[in-house]
């Protein structure tokens, strides 16, 4: 993307060049005298109630794609002539993704491509042809790959066990290969801000790391590159949107429905969290944006030892540094030697 050009809800701009502005019935809405220079006639048949749901609509459009034109060009994700595959899972996450990238797509300052896929794991009583029937009305060119991981993750995890570690593992070889294999330039995931939060939790909690997922990644084999344009969008206005659309949502009955997962007990926390203080999923997000390395205590991350660079230090533990100390937790750290 073209350092200074910046894809936004509301109008795409491109420095020196132009302003295209969105029309603001792009969802079927009429048009007002600002857009057409005449005045149109009210039919009398809008009642306030209708006219108020479709102002509320057309602003839950324009917030999903400033957000998401905001995330692409605060982390560079889309560049000029970039293939990026978007991946399609049948859930409200992903159908919203690619929506909101093919309306960007649209008027954006730069030219790139998409291509939707989506992997047939062959779940019994997946309804596939029902996600192929929806993808072919999409105007996006797409393909449906089919592979049986399904037996796999049943074959391999106990009956009543979490299988979404396996089942994702499996899933993102594949859908790597295929990017490596059809020049795949970016591949998109269908991430949002919750996810992002909840992630951070998950891996405080249950992994003793503070990490989540980032907007951006390069894979570990360096040959792909993961992008997350929904990273500035939440959960519900995700959720909002996929109903306005009437995206034909088809659940996940291998993993996402399982009550017990780790994940869904950090999701009924942070629920909990935003009701009685409203704001504070936003101000952990924001968190998120802010990290002071100084102010934490990862040795890998900041040279502690650099701050007073002038001293010798002596040698600590005298009583074998080597011997983890009965004051420790399972989890913390032990000193090593020099």
């Amino acid at each position: 993307m073209q350092a200074g050009a910046a894809i936004h809800g509301d109008e795409i701009s491109r420095p020196k060049f132009m302003t295209v502005k969105i029309p603001q019935n792009e969802l079927g809405g009429r048009p007002n005298q600002s857009q057409t220079g005449r005045t149109v006639p009210s039919t009398g048949n809008h009642r306030p109630a209708d006219m108020k749901t479709s102002i509320n609509d057309n602003k839950l459009s324009k917030r999903l794609r400033r957000k998401t034109g905001q995330a692409i060009q605060d982390f560079q994700m889309i560049g000029e002539g970039e293939r990026v595959m978007v991946c399609i899972s049948g859930g409200k996450d992903s159908f919203t993704l690619l929506d909101i990238l093919k309306r960007l797509r649209q008027r954006a300052p730069i030219s790139f491509t998409l291509r939707a896929v989506h992997l047939n794991q062959n779940q019994p009583g997946f309804p596939v042809e029902t996600l192929r029937e929806y993808l072919e009305t999409t105007g996006v060119p797409f393909d449906v790959i089919d592979e049986d991981t399904h037996s796999i993750v049943k074959r391999v995890i106990p009956e009543g066990k979490t299988m979404c570690g396996l089942c994702s593992r499996l899933r993102r070889g594949i859908l790597y290969r295929y990017a490596r294999e059809h020049g795949m330039t970016r591949i998109a995931l269908g991430h949002h801000r919750d996810d992002m939060i909840e992630t951070l939790f998950l891996n405080m909690f249950y992994g003793g790391q503070l990490k989540s997922m980032p907007p951006k990644l390069l894979s570990d084999d360096g040959n792909n590159m993961v992008i997350r344009p929904l990273a500035y969008c939440t959960e519900t206005d995700i959720t909002d949107y996929s109903r306005l659309c009437e995206f034909p949502l088809i659940p996940c009955n291998l993993c996402g429905s399982q009550d017990h997962l780790q994940r869904q007990a950090i999701k009924e926390m942070l629920a909990g969290w935003e009701k009685s203080r409203p704001g504070r999923m936003a101000s952990i997000f924001r968190s998120l944006t802010r990290v002071a390395p100084s102010q934490l205590a990862d040795r890998n991350l900041f040279d502690f030892a650099a701050l007073d660079s002038h001293q010798e230090f002596s040698q600590w533990l005298p009583e074998g540094i080597n011997e983890p100390s009965a004051r420790l937790g399972p989890n913390e750290p032990v000193e090593q030697s020099a």
